[in-house]
């Protein structure tokens, strides 16, 4: 309600053109909270409220904005107008924006941006795709050792404004190796004569410019800082990535993961930006595969079709036993995929795993026949020998699912492949084929077909 009231207001000083009055009260709000009303409007009115805002909380804002709306602005200001947002942009914001950009575009911006900030972002776009490089930002405050604490906090003071961040400062040599590190509260209660080589912090972990960007997380996760240096192959600084960024990348690969469980090509853009044609071109290679790899379920079908017309009950039960194959499979690899993720299960935990896998299988499958069993002779009448057969394929069919979900998932990282792609669709198709295959088998071995 409260937000709604904020937009109203904002449309009625628009609309009475109340300019000078508009931009004083956009400054009461946080930048993001002024995106996401500005997100609110109409094209023609988004770009009024945006040309009214200062330079310093225009480019500010317009970070908060999603790439669409980004575009919208930037093909609608002049060169001069664009060149100074990307300049006011964080590096890495810029290198975001840019990837989006038509190339055309991007040449024109970077033809119109100062030195400096062209060569952070061509310095940033040399670096692999969802590489630590590559969503790094160059704006940080560096240190020499032999500093006093006096001279650090006077240079914090001249180049602070334009960093990412100032609570942690990176002390460098010569030759920019990274040293050490120091934190803002430290110098603020040090004496202003303490050498920075002293009571900096030496024990530094440091993020390679070519890892990739979930290990990036999996650190920040870890150690639970804030920000992280990046060096280079010779531990020399070439960057920081802040925790802002790693919010953003979590997203991204738990998003990522989702589609792939799903059996979806991952996607860059968001659901309502991907059109018609994109998201079918996404979706229909894995549905080919597993609708060609399904075929071998009705080939074993086809194959004891004779002995089904003996003992047509059997056929009622066919559905029941994929589906519960197919749902334990999927229990099992959600929850091991998850645990690769978080890096709860590395290769040499295959053992643990199965293990535990194997005992869970024998519970569930237990019940479940203990509870079909119960069902098949009091309420469906069958006989003992169909009864048997049904309940022992259950048991069977789990135990199976479940060593199958937690193996695949483990082997395809093993292997370098995505565990993800090893989810669900995947695996419930291999197990529609073997809950048919367990089934005949105790079929003919019971009941003789």
């Amino acid at each position: 309600m409260e937000q709604i009231m904020e937009l109203e207001e904002l449309l009625k000083l628009l609309q009475s053109k109340q300019y000078t009055r508009l931009r004083q009260y956009l400054t009461e709000f946080n930048e993001a909270d002024i995106a996401a009303m500005m997100e609110e409007l109409p094209q023609e009115d988004m770009l009024k409220v945006f040309r009214i805002l200062s330079k310093d909380l225009a480019a500010d804002v317009f970070s908060y904005l999603d790439v669409e709306n980004q575009q919208l602005i930037i093909t609608s200001l002049s060169d001069k107008e664009a060149a100074t947002i990307i300049d006011n942009l964080m590096a890495d914001d810029a290198v975001d924006l840019l990837e989006e950009m038509p190339a055309n575009v991007v040449k024109k911006l970077l033809a119109n941006a100062n030195p400096e900030t062209r060569r952070d972002i061509n310095h940033l776009l040399r670096y692999p795709e969802d590489s630590a490089g590559s969503i790094m930002t160059v704006e940080y405050v560096d240190l020499k050792e032999h500093l006093t604490v006096s001279q650090a906090i006077e240079r914090i003071r001249k180049v602070g404004v334009d960093s990412e961040t100032i609570n942690i400062c990176y002390v460098l040599d010569a030759q920019r190796k990274l040293l050490g590190t120091v934190a803002l509260r430290y110098l603020l209660l040090s004496e202003d004569d303490d050498i920075i080589g002293d009571i900096m912090h030496e024990n530094v972990i440091s993020i390679n410019t070519l890892m990739d960007q979930e290990e990036v997380a999996g650190q920040f996760k870890k150690y639970d800082f804030t920000a992280m240096p990046v060096v280079d192959n010779e531990n020399r600084l070439v960057g920081i990535i802040t925790v802002d960024d790693i919010v953003d990348i979590v997203e991204e690969e738990n998003t990522e993961d989702m589609e792939k469980m799903a059996a979806i090509v991952p996607s860059d853009k968001p659901y309502m930006r991907t059109g018609v044609w994109e998201t079918f071109q996404k979706r229909i290679p894995w549905l080919l595969l597993l609708m060609v790899s399904a075929a071998f379920t009705g080939a074993i079908i086809t194959s004891f079709e004779e002995a089904l017309s003996v003992h047509a009950a059997l056929i009622a039960f066919i559905p029941m036993l994929m589906g519960t194959g197919g749902n334990a499979g999927g229990q099992a690899s959600v929850t091991v995929i998850r645990g690769l993720s978080l890096g709860e299960i590395e290769y040499r935990d295959v053992p643990k795993v199965v293990w535990k896998e194997i005992r869970v299988a024998f519970l569930c499958g237990v019940c479940l026949s203990a509870a079909n069993f119960a069902k098949l002779l009091l309420f469906d009448h069958l006989g003992l020998a169909v009864a048997m057969v049904v309940s022992l394929t259950l048991v069977a069919v789990v135990l199976v699912a479940m060593l199958v979900g937690c193996i695949l998932p483990v082997g395809a990282k093993r292997l370098g492949f995505d565990p993800a792609v090893m989810a669900s669709p995947f695996i419930t198709t291999i197990l529609d084929a073997v809950s048919l295959l367990l089934y005949f088998r105790f079929a003919s071995m019971i009941l003789g077909i």
